[in-house]
């Protein structure tokens, strides 16, 4: 299946996915609508004043629809006293009730405010992790009874005008779908289309639906196969996006641009949600940043139309085949490149932003697990750099070494390296692509100029599928006028992101402008790489944003994890602020911390629970027991 037009109208033009309008009060979702930003509380539903008040800093920082949990009957009735409070104050922004073990809350909510959020992986099913053996007819007495029990909801939406998201989590799925389907996207797929066929039989319409994963490639999987399956049911319904347990500060940023910019960069999404440990309000400039990398896109200079069946699938991860030179190419992790031709000298100061550090007592340089692989200068350096890292140069600097040439050079030069040389490409270079048929140690280093670079370079590359025999790699050079610091972020992860989750590049070539952008760059490849999921080189935290559900200081909480932890690189931990989130949203987590009630944690290996209810002083440290008891533990450097 490796149709773009399945799930897009083309890959080389920005074309909007055409969704119904759906309106929540008075926002209009889908459609000709602007993408919508939403976010959620983190106060206690009863506290009225305190939520109202969190509402209020969430609309003024620009959040267009508001959600707030309802983990029950009394929860659920006072949104009402939230909404009325709300209105009193001026503030007609939509409010959303979070449902999901509670039936009861959602059917009273339903009738309060402007639209209910259902998982259907525990709105209705038991969940105890067990695989069961269904026949058609006990899977379809299983459909019968979701239909018994979710119509009254759907029924109740119709009657007063209500909308609903079908919010299916990849960590929550039943264990009807996890046996039939698996852990994939396309049980979780089927987990919404059994809730939405029923809204349609229904003849109930006012439905968003969602695909969230904390893994982003299975998240942009889901939403991809998710349009498809629609599509063959004569459905179009609005896309709610989002990454879901993202974590904090750069990573949960870089890992939610990675997710979610390559579907908006593809025209998908109609509302968006960042989901960070961190206060609400933080996540609202983020989603603005994402939105603001799709402007005036359609502006960009014309890119040749690709109208051929892909040479990818983009609903299955593989890398895409190339030749292996040196440190590049298929089966071996995508690299990193420092370009440093912005600097006007190489010093060891310098080269200590890339965690490449000299110990003058004992001579010898310590390379960090961010320290990249290549080094680009055009400076000569007075000393030497020994270790895993490599130092590229042009081809006017030196005789001998790894060298840089533009494809002018590389024709007319007699010194070319037998083992690999970088030749420097523009993406409006197509011819580039059947050159060197016969020379297999190019690896090319491509640029875009335009505006979508994500469509550009993605062009190139399949050109160069089609006309490469020798199957060259790839390396994307990437660099930013932006000097915003999270704008930089949401152009390179959503663009670059996007290659690497369809599996077509072999690494990044980063060209910072100055010093002070040499370790943000630097730490930025390595972010999207990991967000990507195609290489580790630190701890990566699965945790939730907080919400009224959860039962501690989830920031704080997740520093404290940090700071005992953060040194286990390939390691992924997760912390979750309350059993809806755990252990199921954990899915891909070695290990996890979750609340159990106040002041009680449980700790998880996978998703078995190993010890119960340990009081929050304590946890931390019996976290860390945990691991070594698994022989996962190392003493930090």
């Amino acid at each position: 299946m490796n149709d773009h037009r399945l799930y897009i109208e083309s890959i080389t033009e920005l074309n909007r996915y055409k969704s119904r309008e759906v309106k929540v009060g008075n926002v209009g979702i889908g459609g000709d609508n602007p993408i919508r930003i939403q976010s959620m509380t983190t106060t206690d539903t009863m506290d009225t004043d305190a939520t109202v008040q969190e509402c209020i800093e969430l609309i003024e920082a620009g959040c267009e629809l508001v959600r707030i949990t309802a983990p029950g009957k009394r929860e659920a009735e006072n949104l009402l006293n939230i909404k009325n409070e709300l209105r009193k104050k001026g503030y007609n922004t939509p409010l959303v009730a979070d449902i999901h073990f509670t039936p009861v809350a959602a059917e009273v909510a339903a009738k309060l405010i402007e639209k209910v959020r259902v998982n259907p992986g525990n709105y209705i099913d038991k969940k105890k992790f067990k695989i069961i053996e269904y026949d058609d007819a006990t899977y379809q007495k299983e459909i019968d009874k979701i239909k018994k029990r979710f119509s009254p909801l759907v029924e109740i939406c119709k009657a007063h005008g209500t909308a609903m998201r079908i919010g299916t989590n990849h960590g929550s799925l039943s264990d009807r779908i996890l046996s039939k389907y698996g852990d994939t996207p396309e049980g979780m797929v089927e987990s919404a289309m059994e809730f939405l066929r029923i809204c349609k039989d229904l003849d109930y319409h006012n439905v968003i639906l969602s695909m969230k994963a904390s893994n982003t490639i299975i998240m942009v999987q889901a939403y991809r196969l998710l349009i498809v399956a629609m599509k063959k049911e004569g459905m179009n319904y609005p896309l709610h996006l989002g990454v879901t347990e993202a974590g904090d500060g750069d990573d949960g940023r870089v890992k939610s641009a990675v997710g979610m910019g390559t579907l908006l960069l593809d025209g998908i999404g109609d509302t968006i949600r960042v989901s960070l440990t961190e206060a609400p309000v933080e996540e609202i400039p983020v989603a603005k940043s994402m939105l603001k990398n799709l402007a005036n896109k359609k502006a960009y200079p014309q890119i040749e139309t690709y109208k051929q069946e892909l040479p990818y699938s983009p609903f299955r991860y593989v890398r895409r085949k190339s030749l292996q030179r040196d440190k590049i190419g298929d089966g071996l992790v995508p690299v990193v490149v420092s370009d440093l031709s912005g600097m006007s000298e190489i010093t060891r100061d310098i080269l200590r932003n890339l965690e490449l550090k000299y110990d003058a007592n004992l001579d010898k340089w310590k390379i960090g697990d961010l320290a990249p692989d290549y080094l680009f200068t055009t400076k000569a350096i007075d000393f030497e750099l020994t270790g895993m890292t490599k130092v590229i140069q042009p081809n006017a600097l030196l005789d001998d070494g790894l060298k840089l040439y533009s494809i002018e050079e590389y024709k007319t030069t007699s010194k070319k390296s037998k083992i690999i040389n970088f030749v420097s490409v523009d993406s409006t270079n197509y011819e580039a692509c059947s050159e060197f048929q016969d020379d297999p140690t190019v690896v090319w280093v491509l640029s875009s100029n335009n505006e979508n670079k994500l469509l550009d370079l993605r062009r190139w590359i399949l050109e160069l599928e089609s006309k490469n025999k020798l199957k060259h790699s790839v390396l994307v050079s990437f660099n930013s006028t932006s000097t915003h610091k999270l704008d930089l972020q949401m152009q390179a992860s959503s663009y670059l992101g996007a290659l690497f989750l369809d599996g077509l590049i072999d690494g990044i070539w980063m060209k910072p402008k100055n010093i002070t952008e040499i370790k943000i760059y630097n730490e930025l490849a390595f972010g999207i790489l990991q967000s990507s999921r195609v290489r580790s080189s630190k701890t990566e935290y699965i945790s939730c944003p907080s919400c009224g559900r959860t039962l501690f200081d989830l920031q704080e909480t997740t520093n404290k994890v940090r700071q005992a932890t953060e040194h286990l690189k390939g390691l992924k931990i997760g912390v979750m602020g309350c059993i809806v989130n755990g252990p199921g949203e954990m899915a891909d987590a070695h290990y996890g911390y979750v609340g159990t009630g106040i002041g009680k944690i449980s700790l998880y290996k996978g998703q078995e629970v190993v010890k119960r209810n340990l009081e929050s002083s304590v946890a931390v440290e019996e976290l860390v027991n945990l691991i070594k008891e698994n022989g996962d533990w190392k003493e930090k450097d």
